[in-house]
């Protein structure tokens, strides 16, 4: 038996839609994807996932259910097994046994706890509408001081706790709760004189934190008292179902607006998100007041890869909170930061201005990170050339988190732009920062390209180069090459193919390792088979769409594959055109108008060269003077069906080449 926090921690992790793309190739229509369902015959395609509920649902044949649910229909298998194939996906470890009676208990006491803090917030709530001190002082605060409508109050769920230190707790007993859950999920603490309870959040505003699926997991308290020996806030502790580094205050009510907009806004309070809310930008979520974590940052980039951070026009403490720009840099998220005008913060901007004002503010002053940290510090430094070296390392440091190579290139020829500086200089020192803080070894391999690329550009005086690629004159092992660059370069981008009139995303990896499994075929250079198989490997064990490190190839203990591995990564084709071009107006490929070609291109000429091999093997059989007449017979069938894979797999070849 799986553990009720280990199921928990599967459902946590599992991106349906990740998940359903393991075996379906979905396309994005709306906020939602649509694909022909996999359980039925259908030409129309009926089958919806929903990545905001999490959900999938066909039309056609009646199926639905969540990302588990789907493996168990797809797969055949049962509900724990499912939620293995789930776990493995994610590198969830399942340690399946009997739960002992312990265990048993702990998850009794999770749902207690859970069940403890939906009574507390319906308590808290009626509180605030129904009673005198509720309305008079909590309600008062949200209308008249914060401006909060009565709709925005009851979707958030917002709440009041009694000024007498133990009325909710007294209640809270008496309603059948368990003193022992009162005191894990802090709402309730006790006194070390007689041992009575008190309430935590007495004479306070409440803020329901919920978690992904809308469960409240904890609860944020306002002190509405100007003494200053009272703190501010009080936030519940950590608990069996509470953890401040893996909760986004607003994301459950977020989580739609942020995939529709394909991008998230980050603040640091409650009551930012909740104006920004009210005022009708409801793709804001906030870290609770806390320092941004890796956690929460992995938790938001289910739903998009843009952050834009939104920084108080007078914040004090500006400078220490970039270190958040560099954790979502290091996650491969892009950000983007914007500034209000002093002495605005999120929460009164929202108030004072409309919906569309706010997100016209947001678009007219967003920044890149680089241009906003140089914009900052750069006012520091003045002509100070030590400030200023200090100013670049820092923007180098940044720059050294990003996990793409190609963003790390342009954003190293930003900085030297901006700094005036020479590029080489900066591409050795993000190397060697990259080594520092990351350790990745493809540092020095990124180093090298980075100047041989330079040079080209330098020397370059005549029409852009193109990549050389795949001929139909090309051997099997240049073919093999072909397909392992693309694998080691761009496994983890996609691109649109045409199939029909239809334009289908494909990976990648994904579609070299479909079509290389329906025929079953190998690689027949033994350090080419090897990075095959190697990828393979990675590739199940990260998920379609993550990039393998190349340092695994690079530094691989058969010499022959790190060869291999550095000879494809550091070969020509890796030449990115010169900025001359495009000022010219000349066209040049992007990465998804060569993969879009080059991919299928690659593929599709290999199988052929494959064929053609194996119809010469076959003729040359024909010539031996004993065969009998069913060999002959079984010989002339086999290159029939050779023949005719022969002439398909040529006019698929036309169309990709015109």
């Amino acid at each position: 038996m799986i553990d009720r926090a280990t199921i928990d921690r599967i459902y946590a992790a599992a991106d349906i839609v990740d998940v359903i793309s393991d075996y379906v190739t979905l396309k994005k229509k709306g906020v939602n994807y649509q694909a022909c369902c996999p359980f039925h015959n259908e030409k129309t395609p009926s089958f919806v996932v929903s990545p905001s509920k999490g959900v999938f649902k066909c039309f056609g044949c009646g199926k639905g259910g969540n990302a588990v649910t789907f493996v168990m229909e797809h797969e055949g298998v049962t509900y724990p097994e499912a939620l293995k194939i789930v776990a493995k996906k994610y590198g969830i470890e399942v340690k399946e046994k009997e739960l002992t009676p312990e265990e048993l208990q702990r998850n009794d006491n999770r749902e207690s706890m859970f069940a403890l803090n939906g009574w507390a917030a319906d308590y808290f709530t009626n509180y605030l509408h129904r009673t005198d001190e509720g309305r008079s002082v909590g309600m008062s605060y949200f209308r008249e001081k914060r401006g909060f409508t009565d709709a925005t109050i009851q979707k958030l769920a917002l709440g009041f706790c009694p000024a007498k230190g133990d009325t909710f707790s007294r209640e809270a007993l008496a309603a059948g709760y368990k003193e022992e859950f009162l005191l894990s999920t802090g709402l309730s603490l006790k006194r070390e004189s007689d041992g009575t309870l008190y309430d935590r959040f007495r004479d306070r505003v409440i803020f329901p934190v919920h978690n992904i699926s809308g469960r409240i997991v904890a609860f944020g308290g306002r002190t509405l008292r100007t003494d200053k020996s009272v703190a501010k806030y009080q936030n519940s502790p950590e608990s069996e179902i509470y953890s401040k580094k893996n909760e986004l205050y607003g994301l459950y009510f977020a989580k739609k607006a942020i995939q529709q907009q394909e991008f998230a806004i980050m603040v640091e309070g409650y009551t930012d998100v909740i104006s920004m809310h009210q005022a009708g930008v409801e793709n804001v979520v906030s870290s609770s007041g806390t320092s941004l974590t890796t956690e929460q940052i992995r938790l938001l980039s289910r739903f998009t890869r843009n952050i834009t951070v939104i920084y108080d026009g007078d914040s004090a403490g500006i400078h220490a909170s970039l270190r958040g720009i560099d954790m979502i840099l290091r996650e491969g998220m892009n950000v983007r930061v914007v500034l209000l005008p002093e002495p605005e913060d999120p929460d009164s901007f929202a108030r004072s201005h409309t919906a569309t004002e706010v997100q016209e503010y947001i678009r007219a002053n967003e920044e890149d990170f680089l241009t906003f940290k140089a914009k900052l510090l750069l006012n520091d430094a003045g002509k100070d050339p030590i400030k200023r070296a200090e100013l670049i390392a820092d923007m180098v440091q940044s720059i050294a988190q990003i996990p793409d190579t190609i963003q790390r290139s342009v954003y190293i020829k930003e900085c030297a732009r901006i700094m005036d500086m020479d590029e080489s200089v900066l591409v050795g020192e993000v190397a060697r920062k990259r080594m520092l803080s990351t350790g990745d070894r493809e540092a020095e391999e990124f180093v090298r390209r980075q100047q041989t690329l330079m040079r080209r550009e330098a020397q370059t005086q005549t029409a852009p180069a193109t990549a050389k690629g795949v001929v139909a004159g090309s051997s099997i092992e240049a073919l093999e090459r072909e397909l392992v660059k693309y694998l080691l370069k761009y496994g983890h981008r996609t691109f649109e193919f045409k199939e029909g009139r239809e334009y289908v995303t494909m990976n990648v990896a994904a579609e070299i390792f479909r079509d290389l499994d329906a025929d079953g075929l190998h690689f027949e250079n033994k350090a080419y088979d090897e990075i095959l198989d190697l990828y393979r490997k990675l590739w199940q064990e990260t998920g379609e769409g993550v990039e393998v490190p190349v340092h695994n190839f690079i530094n691989h203990a058969d010499p022959q594959v790190c060869n291999a591995a550095v000879d494809i990564l550091t070969s020509d084709d890796n030449y990115v055109p010169s900025e001359i071009w495009r000022k010219k107006d000349v066209h040049v490929e992007s990465d998804e108008e060569i993969l879009a070609t080059g991919v299928p291109k690659a593929i599709t000429l290999y199988k052929s060269k494959i064929i053609e091999r194996i119809i010469t093997e076959q003729k040359a059989k024909l010539s031996d003077p004993n065969l009998d007449d069913s060999q002959l017979a079984e010989i002339t069938m086999y290159l029939s069906r050779l023949n005719k894979a022969k002439v398909q797999l040529s006019k698929k070849l036309q169309r990709l080449i015109l």
